[in-house]
């Protein structure tokens, strides 16, 4: 945790320098940013840019404090860690399923859907829907359930 906030802040100051650079690029090339070559700003991409910086404030903000709050140094932060240091429990994951496949292919259909034509979203939403309940109700049911 403590060089992901670091690196969260690093990406932020570099988000708010670009969104600076942009306006003053902006400013300074009267060619830029407008197609009608009236000169001026785009203040779309620096909106954009000062978001992402702001986004990347408020991780780098919300991970300091969750570094803070363990209370102590994670073994990933730690130079002469081990790797039995950090072994925990990761949660639990189901090594015969199908249904993440399933799922990850429906998700395939309904973007190539909004690519390629809407009527494949028809399709592809309720296969969507019966994946992830599927996946959710797994150990509900059958010879896995509890």
């Amino acid at each position: 945790m403590g060089a992901t906030w670091k690196l969260f802040l690093i990406l932020a100051i570099f988000c708010f320098a670009a969104c600076a650079g942009y306006i003053v690029w902006g400013i300074w090339d009267p060619t830029f940013g407008n197609a009608s070559d009236q000169g001026g700003w785009e203040p779309v991409g620096a909106v954009g840019l000062a978001l992402v910086g702001a986004l990347c404030t408020l991780i780098a903000f919300y991970t300091n404090r969750l570094h803070h709050a363990q209370g102590g140094e994670l073994p990933e932060d730690r130079n002469d860690a081990l790797i039995d240091d950090g072994e925990a429990e990761q949660g639990f994951f189901s090594p015969w399923s199908w249904w993440p496949v399933t799922l990850g292919a429906s998700i395939a259909l309904m973007f190539l859907g909004l690519a390629i034509g809407n009527w494949i979203c028809f399709i592809a939403v309720p296969l969507v829907a019966v994946s992830v309940i599927g996946l959710i109700y797994e150990y509900q049911r059958g010879n896995f359930g509890h």
